[in-house]
């Protein structure tokens, strides 16, 4: 499977990236969205890192895949999040465009990886059934 160590992946690191901005962001936004919107951005953001390092660990390209696609969908709910929190007032437009720009860099970089794994798995795959004849 994956040879070296998650913490050593682009992809990963880009991700820790994002959620230290989104920490940093998260400070400043209303003391009543505490268990709100700032509770669930937190709990996105740390699902990226966290789900490519547990798909990473798992030792099979399949569910190395599934993982990514769910740090992927994580990816998302936070795009959201971050638009809402502009359009509630709570971030200004610049800060939008640069959490933005982080997300669509880790979206390519946890898309690229998804695509290589699967094209290692359909190798895989043709390997067993050669072998098997």
């Amino acid at each position: 499977m994956a040879l070296g160590y998650y913490s050593d992946l682009k992809v990963w690191q880009k991700s820790m990236d994002l959620a230290e901005e989104i920490y940093n962001m998260v400070k400043e936004l209303p003391k009543y969205e505490i268990y709100g919107l700032s509770n669930q951005m937190r709990r996105a953001v740390v699902s990226i890192p966290s789900n490519i390092a547990e798909g990473h660990q798992r030792g099979a390209t399949r569910d190395y895949i599934r993982f990514l696609n769910i740090a992927k969908g994580s990816l998302g709910e936070l795009e959201t999040q971050v638009m809402l929190c502009e359009r509630l007032g709570y971030i200004k437009d610049e800060k939008r465009m640069i959490l933005l720009s982080l997300c669509e860099e880790t979206g390519k970089m946890l898309s690229g990886l998804i695509n290589n794994l699967q094209k290692r798995l359909i190798e895989e795959c043709k390997k067993q059934v050669t072998g098997s004849r």
